[in-house]
């Protein structure tokens, strides 16, 4: 068995075309734009990059960008203060704090100011409390990703078994809930899981977001199974550094019905959702009809 490859680069452009769509009809009927506010604090390479396509993708879908760049020794008080300008900010539907942040950021103080309703990034405790009771939400731009791709195979998810390797609160935790409302009988397993292996050979759906290279082997996935990884790991290997995911991916891809590959599986579906959740946010904010297949 050969695995399908799901390309999430491919699908990642049809989501911001779909994104870029509904954008123009809103300027067109109702003169409203969407807005981004994405703000960086200190110099992080990875991160620069990242704001950096944040923009040049939000403008390309016709939404305005919004970029506030602070020092690294910005303290937290002018952070907040900040914050609190753009909650306010009519023009402003979606914040997004990047983190990692500096040290002396309280993160979880930062991410907790965000109005909810700005909150496209989906970690405010409201949104978690609203995503974990089956309630209207912003919901976290990677498992919403994975969400729509799972979704676009295999049409409706009701009875499968899936398996959520991980149980961060950015990805494993909300991916797992959102499985749930999908109607999939949901296991979290993790690095202390007793037998592992057994566990994710179980699943119909195997979703590895535990941030450990090729972690999940071919012998850990079902026949014909599902695969979505996560992963993104930086290794060294004969001299050159590559990325790779948390999947091995030859061993499993040879068994798996489906897979993601790392780079071009979940990873541009991320920036995609962004823009999908900063939309959704603009839509619910003017009292008009969310975008069809962009939320959860």
């Amino acid at each position: 068995m050969t695995a399908t490859v799901i390309d999430g680069k491919a699908f990642a452009a049809s989501v911001r075309a779909q994104v870029a769509a509904h954008v123009a009809r809103l300027k067109d009927e109702n003169g409203i734009t969407p807005g981004l506010a994405v703000v960086l604090v200190g110099e992080d390479p990875a991160s620069q990059v990242y704001v950096r396509n944040k923009g040049v993708q939000t403008h390309e879908a016709g939404m305005n960008s919004f970029e506030h760049k602070l020092s690294v020794d910005t303290s937290e008080a002018d952070l907040l203060a900040l914050i609190a300008t753009l909650n306010a900010d009519p023009a402003v539907h979606g914040i997004l704090v990047q983190l990692p942040l500096p040290k002396h950021l309280d993160s979880d103080l930062v991410i907790n100011s965000i109005d909810p309703a700005k909150d496209v990034d989906g970690f405010h405790i409201s949104n978690v409390g609203l995503l974990g009771t089956g309630q209207k939400s912003m919901v976290p731009c990677t498992p919403l990703g994975c969400l729509m791709m799972l979704r676009d195979h295999h049409g409706s998810l009701a009875g499968m078994n899936a398996v959520v390797v991980g149980r961060s609160n950015i990805v494993g935790k909300p991916m797992a809930q959102l499985l749930l409302g999908d109607s999939c009988t949901v296991t979290i397993a993790h690095s202390r899981t007793k037998d592992l292996a057994e566990v994710c050979r179980r699943a119909d759906i195997l979703v590895a977001a535990v941030g450990r290279p090729e972690m999940i082997t071919g012998d850990m996935v079902k026949p014909g199974a599902t695969v979505i990884d996560v992963g993104i790991n930086r290794i060294e290997k004969d001299g050159k550094v590559r990325l790779v995911g948390d999947v091995h991916y030859e061993s499993a891809a040879a068994v798996a019905g489906a897979i993601t590959p790392v780079p071009g599986g979940v990873g541009p579906m991320t920036i995609a959702c962004l823009l999908a959740n900063t939309l959704t946010a603009c839509c619910r904010a003017n009292g008009l009809a969310e975008p069809e297949g962009l939320t959860a």
